[in-house]
Formats: C-alpha cells, structure tokens, sequence
C-alpha cells in the first residue's frame, strides 16, 4: 500500500460521477471504526449511507449543472471541478463562487466538509507552490504534482489539522505522551513514518486525507517533529478512523430529513506507524514555515470563500424554514415575529455584502492568483459563529411546543390519522402539510444533528478566542491606524485648550 500511496500520476478521466464515487469507495474503503466495528462498506452501513450518497449526489449534481460546475482542465482537456480552478480575473474568481453555491445550496449549507472545501486548500498550496520550495524544490512540485493528481481524478478529501484534546495547558511535545499528538516518528530515504493521533477529520466517507501543519507550534526545536504535512489515500496501512456515533439514526427522510441525507461524520483520525512516502509531503519540520503556510499560500482565504458561501446557503435556509412557519401557524401578526425574520434577513445580507466585498475587493496576489479579500472574509468567518446559534433559536422560539409535539411518518399511516388530521392542522395547513415542514424544523433546531451542527458553527475555524486573538493581530496595522486619528484628534483639542488658556 505504501507503493500505492507514493504513485501519483495525474492521467485521469476529470469529473467523476457519483457512480464512481461509490464504487471507488467500495473497491478502495477508508479504515473507519464505528460502534467497535470496521466499516467494510461506507455505502452501505446505517449509520454513513445517508451522507455518502448525497457525496456521490454532488458529484452527479456537477454534470447536472457542468456549464456552472466544470471547467477545462489546463493541462488534460478534460472536463474538472470548477473549484480546482486558478483564478486569475475577477470573473473567473465569481464563477468559482457560483460552482460552489450549486452544492452549498443543495444540501443547504449543511454539510460543511463537501469536496470543494479542501479542493480551494490544496489549489492554495499548489499556487503557493514556490514558498513550499524555499524548504526544499520537492515539497514545492509534491503541492502541483498533488494537486494536478487530485484535480484531474476528481478526488475527495477529508483534513485534520488540530492535535487531540488531552492536556490543553501542555504543548504536543509536553505532553504525558509524546506520541498523543501525531509526530513523525522516523524517516527513511522513502519518507517519513508517523505515530499518533489528529482531530477532527469530518467528512471520513472520502478517498483522501490532506493532513495540514497544525497552527499551534511554538518552539523550532521541540515542535519540529509536530510540523508537516502531506496527503495520503484512506485506505493506507496504519491509518484509521474512530467515528462518533452517527446522528442518522436510519429513519426515513420524512422523520429526520436532513440527519438521513446531511450526516458527515466527524472522526478522530489514528496513525499507527503510516509511512507517508517522500512524494507526499508538502511541508517538513519547518515550525516557522508551518505556521506561515495558510497565509502565505493563500489556502485560507480561498477555504474561508468557500465558507462564506455555505453560510449564506444556510441563512437563505433558515429564513425560508422560519417565513414558511410563521406562515403557516398565523403569527405574523406578533411584532416579535417580525423583529426574529428581521434579524435573520440581516443575517443574511451580512454573509452576503462580506462574499461580495471580498470579491470585488480581489487582487492577484503574489503568486498571480486572484485572491479574494481577506478583511471580509475574515470578518465573516469571526461573526458566524455567533450569528448561527441564535438564528437557530429564533427557530425554536417561533416552533416552540409545535417542534416536540410532531408525530412521526409511521403515525400518519397508523390507525389514528383521523385525530391527527384534526389535531394537527395549522391556519394555513392541513396536518399533513404542516408535519413535515415542523419535522423539518425540529432537525434543524432540536434534534442531535441540530445540535451537532450548532457545535459545528461555534468551531468551524477553531477556537473563538483564539480566532479573535488572531484577527486583532492580524489587523493590528489597520487598527492601528484608526487609533492614531483619534488620537491626532485628542491632542487637537488638547492644545485647543492651551492655546486658548494662553490667550486668556
């Protein structure tokens, strides 16, 4: 398998079908744990089917939508992802944007993880190619060769990038054991071997797994074990996946519709002594490089694009579900109701203001991609975590007891359907219409994947305080310079008043 893992030719056919996705993951399975069981087919297993073929679903919604979705590949010919894309106008930067709200909109932002997302990291790293090289010329045409590899295979790919959560006081190198955190082990004239674990891989029912450089390294000497990154298949030996348990509980679309279609899964990922051949690495013991790797190559920025863009998908969601529901039971005539759809459509118009300043803000950046401007994004990605949860409550305030009093499908067809049609009638609804759009609303604001995907929103980018930490160092220069005018302007009056006390 090692062989296997460090052949990567970029002949490929483009765009796959969600056909082929199923039967790649069949014939090559990612080593996924659930329950105390290995997974011998992601396709099939109750608790993962759901979420993997609405995966295979995107991939066939892509041909649906090619004008929209697919480009020409610049070096097959071939017919590729649209989020593999190098932009280089501000046109062509939109059109990216667009291929992502086909699938944003599809699952309606509910699957955070889907393809596209690391797609725009590993086209960051393989435009960033030539800072990869300073370290080495190899790292630099591992990230082209990768991502030429990934782009013309139509591959999917999960990430991990923060190390477990055992003793958050200590670094990974002080740690009771040196090998909790994954750490390069040994290296070999062939590659590297790694022992130890990462969290959190969503989105495990992939082919692939892009291990970035953690963020959190300190010390050259002490993290330079702890500082890589590289892509590998699932299915390499010693590599595994330890799911938690699943919030598709196998009920049918109508009782849980978007727990049985969006489940993703989130896994802590194991290395087991997996050699990573030397073709695969990107980055290697360069603690200040791996730090700087996000920024300098531009992945984050593009990830942070693709965000922005799920996050609008999910708004335009939420505020469609709550209209629908204040429709239906009559409570439009409550001012409270009014001032909740309010808040939500500000919401909405927020994300999507950010998505277009850092559009039209958009320069060619030092590697003559067109980057999308990062104070927007920036903003977005701080602001959404407090945005969601509360639009998730206006859900619950406006459903209140109408959300846990639901019956579900097998009582619309049991013997008492006759009370249920009486009882379960709304102003503008029969029971049978208002079930299902309150059953909808339940698992978007009560039921366990609501609450996974409440969690989800708080970290999508990692800690909050941290996030805030770095934003207001980061943009220090900026604020910086909005300090100094006021304080020009203190020191105006400042001597305003002596001057003025002279002259009396």
């Amino acid at each position: 398998m090692g062989a296997r893992a460090s052949m990567i030719g970029t002949e490929g056919h483009g765009a796959r079908t969600g056909h082929e996705v199923l039967q790649r993951l069949r014939e090559r399975p990612p080593t996924i744990w659930y329950g105390g069981e290995l997974v011998k087919d992601v396709t099939t297993h109750p608790a993962l089917k759901g979420g993997v073929h609405t995966l295979a679903k995107l991939y066939d919604l892509q041909w649906e939508r090619q004008d929209i979705t697919l480009y020409d590949s610049p070096t097959s010919g071939n017919k590729v992802a649209r989020s593999f894309m190098m932009p280089k106008t501000h046109a062509q930067l939109q059109s990216v944007s667009r291929a992502m709200k086909v699938w944003a909109d599809y699952t309606f932002g509910m699957m955070g993880r889907v393809p596209d997302y690391i797609n725009r990291a590993m086209t960051g790293y393989a435009a960033g190619a030539p800072f990869l090289a300073e370290a080495g010329a190899r790292y630099g045409e591992n990230a082209v060769r990768c991502y030429e590899y990934l782009r013309e295979n139509d591959l999917c790919l999960t990430h991990t990038l923060i190390p477990p959560q055992a003793n958050r006081a200590a670094s990974m190198a002080n740690q009771a054991d040196p090998y909790l955190s994954a750490r390069v082990k040994e290296e070999t004239d062939a590659g590297i071997i790694i022992r130890g674990c990462r969290m959190l891989a969503t989105l495990p029912i992939s082919d692939e797994i892009m291990v970035f450089p953690s963020t959190v390294l300190k010390s050259g000497d002490e993290d330079a074990p702890y500082a890589f990154g590289f892509c590998i298949p699932n299915d390499t030996p010693g590599l595994r996946f330890i799911s938690r348990e699943s919030v598709d509980y196998g009920r049918s679309h109508f009782d849980h519709p978007l727990g049985s279609r969006f489940e993703e899964m989130d896994a802590l990922v194991v290395f087991d002594d997996v050699f990573v051949p030397w073709e695969r690495v990107l980055l290697y013991r360069d603690v200040k490089r791996c730090n700087e790797a996000y920024a300098r190559t531009g992945a984050v920025v593009h990830m942070t694009h693709q965000v922005v863009v799920k996050n609008i998908a999910k708004s335009e969601f939420l505020l469609g579900l709550a209209s629908l529901m204040v429709n239906t039971i009559g409570a439009e005539v409550f001012q409270h109701i009014h001032e909740k759809l309010a808040e939500i459509w500000v919401n909405l118009e927020t994300m999507q203001a950010f998505l277009r300043a850092a559009e039209a803000d958009a320069a060619l950046d030092e590697w003559g991609v067109m980057r999308p401007a990062w104070n927007p994004l920036d903003a977005a990605r701080n602001l959404f975590p407090r945005l969601y949860p509360r639009m998730v409550e206006i859900i619950q305030q406006i459903g209140a007891s109408g959300l846990v009093a639901m019956p579900t499908e097998a009582d619309l067809k049991g013997p008492l359907v006759g009370d249920i049609r009486k009882y379960y009638q709304a102003a503008r609804a029969e029971a049978f219409d208002r079930i299902p759009m309150f059953r909808l609303a339940w698992d978007a604001a009560l039921s366990a994947f609501a609450s996974r995907q409440v969690l989800y929103e708080r970290f999508f980018f990692g800690d909050p305080v941290r996030m805030a930490g770095a934003l207001v160092t980061g943009h220090g220069a900026q604020i910086k310079e909005y300090a100094d005018k006021v304080m020009a302007f203190v020191k105006q009056n400042r001597d305003e008043a002596f001057a003025a006390a002279e002259v009396g």
